[in-house]
């Protein structure tokens, strides 16, 4: 394992915190905060002819107020079949119908539900951190077996050492970023 092969474990370990972060991000998205999101209905699949699709491929979701998720489905005869899916969701209130539209009203959050929410939030940052320092291992572990087998010498593997731990930090302030931004919007009312 040459300098390049270094350079490429070590771009490859920055690509796969990349991929970590995003994966809490995308995670967070899909958690409740009181106010109404499309993603809130990410993993909702709808029985449709025959087969099983996400709900976004057979309606339109937007949010009109703040609170407030509609779905329209585009063919009229999976209204009821989006309902149905719908009435299976926990908003803290039923899906009302109105013609071709489902309107589903999310109720405000009581103090403990966000503080419930803080506290999974944090366990999920925890999780992505730990996910971080992993890659980072290997990377090390990677870098170590180079210096051992004559490919890097000490001086390399100490600069090699100290950028991979310099993408470590950065991404795991990434995470920290991440997490606070949504500890705040879950605690603004």
């Amino acid at each position: 394992m040459a300098g390049s092969s270094i350079n490429d474990v070590i771009s490859g370990s920055e690509m796969e915190m990349m991929e970590k972060v995003d994966k809490l991000k995308r995670e967070l998205t899909s958690l409740r905060t009181g106010r109404a999101n499309p993603q809130l209905l990410d993993a909702v699949s709808v029985e449709y002819y025959g087969s099983r699709v996400p709900l976004k491929q057979v309606a339109a979701i937007s949010i009109p107020e703040a609170r407030t998720i509609e779905v329209r489905p585009w063919d009229a005869g999976a209204v009821d079949a989006v309902e149905a899916e719908l009435m299976k969701m926990d908003f803290g209130s039923s899906p009302s119908r109105n013609g071709g539209v489902i309107r589903i009203s999310l109720p405000p959050m009581t103090e403990d539900q966000r503080k419930k929410m803080v506290k999974v939030v944090h366990s999920m940052g925890e999780d992505s951190r730990v996910q971080v320092r992993n890659v980072r291992r290997d990377a090390l572990e990677q870098i170590k077996k180079a210096q051992k087998a004559g490919e890097v010498s000490e001086d390399e593997r100490e600069r090699y050492e100290n950028d991979i731990q310099k993408i470590t930090d950065t991404y795991s302030k990434n995470v920290d970023d991440i997490v606070a931004a949504k500890e705040k919007d879950l605690m603004t009312i």
